[in-house]
Order: C-alpha cells, then structure tokens, then sequence
C-alpha cells in the first residue's frame, strides 16, 4: 500500500511538469522549428543527399535575405522543395552562361561549384510582388525556378529557413 502511495505521489510531483514540457517541446516543433531531412542532389555541396536540418519556420517572408537556404512548396512540382533564394519581390535577373546577374550586378555566388555552363538554363525573370526566385547551388542537376512554367514561389508557400546542420554531425554547421 505505501508503494502505492509512492508512485501516485510521484506521478502528482512530476506528472504536471512532464506534461508541461511535452506541451512546450511540441508548441515549439510545430510553430518555431522543425527538422528537414535533403532527399535530391539540387544543393550539393553545400547539401548532400540524406542530410538533416533544423529550419525556423517562416512566418514573415519579408524578412528573409538573397542567399538564405528555404523551405517552400511547389504547386508545380506539387513537392516540398530546398533552394537558396536569389531574387526578392522587385529584382530583375538575367541568367546566361551560368553567371547571375541581379539588378545589373553580377551575383557572386561563392557556394556554386558545378556550373556547367552547357547544362545551365539562361533567361531573363522580373520577380513580382509578393514573389521569390530560387535556384538550386547544383545549378546543372536542379529542376529550380529557370525551368518552371512560373518561376516565381507565392510568400504563402515559403514554410521553413534552414538554421543549423545536424547530420553528418562531422559536418555541423550553423546557417545565418
């Protein structure tokens, strides 16, 4: 009987803090952060294939920067999708010969190692309001913005930004 006693005085000392914990590991799961995990080659090498982050979610797209790797859906590819994000509401990009060219300035996109110029989509994109263009850092193997029949992503659709790199945990790494 005082076993008894025991574990229900136990359960009555703990039970409402583990509860509140589960609560607010939840809460933050499903409205601050969640995990990511890389299932295509379109961002290597700064990603590769069964790569695992933590993102942020999104809830204010206007505060997002050029370069910021995003989570976002695609109605066209009916697919969640990871790019970096190249154009912001207003930027006009010229793509030829696999350099970027972002309101007149050449992009300089330090984080692209394989630019087969002969494999890279070239054009001319205008980005409206409320709209974001993406590109893959794999530039030659990414099915990105350059090829979608509207290569602008709604700021609704945009669900995550990638914070920190969690596995390979020899390759750590934490994002802006």
């Amino acid at each position: 009987m005082e076993d008894t006693n025991n574990k229900k005085g136990i359960i009555r000392e703990w039970g409402p803090t583990i509860l509140a914990a589960v609560i607010i590991g939840l809460s933050l799961w499903k409205f601050v952060i969640y995990s990511v995990w890389i299932t295509s080659g379109s961002m290597i090498p700064t990603l590769e294939v069964k790569d695992r982050l933590i993102a942020t979610r999104v809830h204010n797209p206007h505060n997002l920067k050029r370069g910021d790797i995003i989570i976002f859906q695609s109605d066209e590819l009916e697919a969640t999708l990871i790019k970096r994000l190249i154009g912001l509401p207003g930027d006009h990009i010229e793509i030829e010969n696999g350099v970027v060219t972002l309101n007149g300035e050449v992009l300089d996109e330090s984080y692209v190692k394989n630019n087969d110029y002969s494999k890279v989509g070239n054009g001319v994109f205008d980005v409206p309001e409320d709209k974001y263009f993406f590109l893959g850092d794999n530039r030659p193997r990414s099915e990105d913005s350059r090829y979608w029949e509207n290569p602008y992503i709604d700021a609704e659709k945009i669900e995550g930004k990638a914070k920190v790199k969690i596995y390979p945990f020899s390759e750590f790494k934490m994002y802006k």
